[in-house]
């Protein structure tokens, strides 16, 4: 019975890779030379640290873009609020969300079952198994579950005929 897994993952390396290019560019660039703008990666959470808020917002544009270019999707990553750090610096902590939640889950269950195609949907964890008899009927709820715009970046693997 064909299925495949409908998955919510970032890939840490590319983010570790998009970090290093950023260090790399405070390092070089004139304005952000001599300062102590820093970001670092600690399992999901980033944390990056500038002197000011015009040099946080340089930082975090530099990581935008660094990030659009090893194309590792934007909705994955929560921008939290900016706090005083030790220093006379600010900190502002970026939190990566892995897997789906409970309730996008159940959302992406809901709308799957209320279309009527005849597949099987069922929660694993953090991922969606979704099977069913013919390969027609899953590109079609693969279909249904993009034009949902999910506020996650959703992958779809492990197609299996």
């Amino acid at each position: 019975m064909p299925s495949f897994d409908v998955v919510s993952k970032t890939d840490l390396m590319e983010v570790d890779n998009a970090i290093n290019g950023v260090k790399r560019e405070i390092k070089q660039r004139w304005d952000l030379k001599g300062s102590k703008c820093n970001i670092e990666r600690i399992d999901n959470t980033l944390t990056i640290i500038a002197d000011d808020n015009m040099k946080l917002t340089q930082v975090e544009d530099l990581l935008r873009g660094y990030l659009a270019r090893r194309k590792i999707d934007q909705k994955a990553f929560q921008f939290k609020a900016t706090e005083n750090a030790a220093g006379d610096t600010i900190r502002r902590s970026v939190s990566i969300t892995q897997g789906i939640d409970a309730e996008s889950g159940r959302e992406i269950t809901k709308a799957v079952k209320s279309t009527k195609i005849k597949v099987q949907v069922s929660m694993q964890g953090d991922e969606i198994r979704i099977s069913g008899k013919k390969r027609d009927d899953l590109q079609e709820t693969i279909a249904l579950i993009e034009s949902m715009h999910i506020e996650r970046p959703l992958q779809f693997v492990n197609f299996r005929n």
